[in-house]
């Protein structure tokens, strides 16, 4: 059925009746999206940079305009293809083995009955988040120095050969994904500790009177109650998949490694900040950007055909 002109009338009425209530709540709301606005809305206009031969000297828009030619350089790259391939791998470790473990780490944390150990658990594994990669990263080497690290030491003092983790390629990625995951996975509880508190305690005991252990009321009660939150963060984790980590892996890679530890980021900074060549630095960024936006909307469309919420 079509709805008419006039009935829609007292819905718009009411919209703005609500917006004029809660009048104080979206002023509270204006400084983050103004931020967003300004920081992450208005360099967009940078974009044309990558269809453009970008000369500091003429600016952005007296530039010469050249079409697809950066994309076409680009895919031309001998190594872009090399660097893709790593992106995108070490993007996927992080996923399959990163993302399952902050759900397994609130799940136990849930599970903590002494209030004071729960807490102090939560505090020490929160701890890694809120340290730099530059410092994260010198605790890393120190700790896998092949001369004096804790780690070499421990390999020594067992009879091995002390090993210089830090160049050789074989390494490398699981290093990578293993610190990824230690320092961000305590962090990405917050979220799922949150979803789980409201969780009806009915449905708990009611699974214990039907005879369900503790793992069973974990599968069966406290997963699918946090299925819609699991499937947004995904989604959004889909959309990052491109999302290697520069920081990380510029303060840990070396030529040694470029073979399995080069990224899109590192490439981008090698030629737009050191080699000057702006407009191919951007148009790779820009595919980048391209391949997540793809994902993120067919993962949010699988999601909806699924018949669960998706971002929109």
């Amino acid at each position: 059925m079509f709805r008419s002109a006039g009935s829609a009338l007292p819905i718009r009425a009411d919209r703005w009746k609500r917006i004029k209530r809660d009048k104080y709540l979206y002023l509270l709301l204006f400084p983050g999206l103004f931020i967003i606005f300004l920081f992450k809305y208005v360099p967009m206009y940078g974009i044309v940079i990558a269809f453009k031969e970008y000369n500091i000297l003429l600016g952005v828009f007296d530039s010469p305009w050249v079409g697809f030619q950066q994309f076409e350089r680009l895919f031309r790259t001998p190594d872009f293809m090399k660097i893709f391939r790593n992106t995108f791998v070490i993007s996927l470790y992080k996923l399959i083995f990163g993302f399952p473990a902050p759900i397994i780490l609130a799940l136990l944390l849930n599970e903590l009955k002494n209030g004071f150990f729960k807490r102090f658990t939560q505090s020490v594994l929160y701890l890694p988040h809120f340290l730099s990669w530059v410092i994260f990263t010198g605790i890393i080497v120190a700790f896998l120095n092949p001369v004096d690290g804790l780690v070499n030491y421990v390999l020594t003092s067992a009879g091995m050969k002390p090993i210089n983790f830090m160049i050789i390629p074989d390494y490398f990625r699981t290093l990578l994904v293993s610190t990824h995951i230690y320092k961000e996975m305590g962090w990405g509880t917050i979220i799922y500790l949150a979803a789980m508190s409201g969780v009806n305690p009915d449905l708990y005991e009611a699974a214990r009177v039907d005879g369900a252990n503790k793992f069973k009321q974990m599968w069966h009660v406290t997963l699918p109650s946090i299925r819609s939150v699991i499937l947004i963060l995904m989604i959004l984790d889909l959309g990052n998949i491109l999302e290697a980590g520069f920081m990380q892996v510029f303060l840990l890679y070396n030529p040694l490694v470029y073979d399995v530890g080069d990224i899109i980021d590192t490439y981008v900074y090698r030629v737009g900040i050191q080699s000057a060549n702006y407009s191919l630095a951007t148009a790779a960024g820009v595919f980048k950007s391209v391949i997540a936006l793809v994902l993120i909307y067919t993962a949010n469309k699988i999601v909806r055909k699924s018949g669960n919420n998706g971002l929109w």
